[in-house]
């Protein structure tokens, strides 16, 4: 990777792991208020006050279609690249990312443009999170095989990298998956900012963690405890190493941030509760095992969004910093 490739400022650039927030910025899990629809009222208030406190990433979530009977959960609401082109033009320093795009129901060259559209308007801030999708019912409103997704998602890939490549003079992207030749002349505009957009799998995407090695630039995975996380990291590690480069480990968290600094920690869904003394100790633990990057969820916040907001910037970011953008990480 690149100095100006945005998943550089988030892995480990200053030695320390890097804070995100997941979006959306609402704590609608421990309301009275419809559990899994977000209040989106000051969400772009809130976002940007994310990015001037200096968090590394905002993260937004894909649902094409809200289930509320099997699933509840709404995620970020908006569609996905129409918020990300909002966020671009109404932040200024933090990765936006999705985690994730569940690429086999989406056209893998419109996503493409899409994803290039939002590098080129942020500036280069952009990462794009995969993933397979993982809601059956989905599937036949887009016209998808669910038993195929794991194909269709390798395809897909395979279509994107395509699609950002420049190619030759006279000639168009090469993408036989679809039938696009060079001598077609077609290109896929804009060219992302970097040349490419960096990629990060979420899960498995019912792949090999050997293809993820190779075929992504990061891995996002789901909270485990402390051995099984370790496990993971150091299989993720010598996957990575056999193709010759060392790629970061990325994992969500749901934070419930107590008003006491002493409060212990205690398990929340994929997540705790507890204060910011325990809360510093934890992220160095995390940081011991060599999490690149951690995206805090707040929709279990018992306590309001801006004031978790502003304690974590005053006790926990400056030990966690940051890369300004522009600047060159450490390798």
């Amino acid at each position: 990777m690149t100095p100006s490739n945005p998943l550089r400022r988030l892995d480990r650039p200053s030695g320390q792991l890097t804070l995100g927030i997941d979006l959306p910025l609402d704590n609608d899990f421990t309301s009275v208020r419809r559990r899994g629809v977000p209040d989106l009222t000051r969400h772009a208030e809130l976002a940007a006050l994310a990015d001037r406190l200096g968090f590394a990433a905002l993260w937004v979530r894909d649902v094409p279609v809200h289930d509320p009977v099997r699933f509840g959960d709404a995620g970020t609401v908006f569609e996905t690249f129409t918020h990300l082109g909002h966020l671009a033009a109404t932040t200024s320093g933090a990765v936006l990312g999705t985690a994730a795009v569940a690429l086999p129901l989406r056209n893998p060259l419109l996503v493409a443009k899409a994803a290039a559209t939002v590098d080129v308007l942020s500036g280069g801030r952009f990462v794009l999170g995969l993933a397979s999708g993982d809601r059956p019912v989905e599937y036949p409103l887009f016209g998808v095989d669910f038993d195929r997704r794991d194909q269709i998602f390798r395809s897909a890939v395979d279509t994107l990298r395509a699609a950002w490549a420049t190619p030759a003079p006279g000639a168009g992207i090469d993408a036989p998956e679809l039938g696009v030749h060079p001598d077609l002349a077609l290109d896929v505009l804009p060219k992302p900012v970097a040349g490419t957009v960096p990629l990060v799998v979420a899960g498995r995407a019912r792949q090999s963690l050997d293809w993820i090695a190779r075929h992504a630039d990061g891995w996002f995975n789901y909270p485990r405890d402390a051995t099984a996380l370790a496990g993971q990291i150091a299989q993720w590690h010598a996957s990575t190493d056999e193709v010759g480069t060392r790629k970061p480990y990325l994992m969500p968290m749901m934070l419930d941030l107590a008003e006491d600094r002493t409060t212990g920690p205690s398990p929340i869904f994929h997540g705790l509760r507890l204060g910011g003394e325990a809360f510093l100790e934890h992220l160095g633990r995390l940081d011991e095992l060599g999490v690149s990057h951690l995206s805090l969820s707040l929709r279990s916040s018992t306590r309001p969004i801006d004031e978790v907001l502003h304690e974590l910037a005053e006790t926990v970011l400056p030990q966690f910093p940051r890369l300004p953008v522009g600047a060159s990480a450490a390798s």
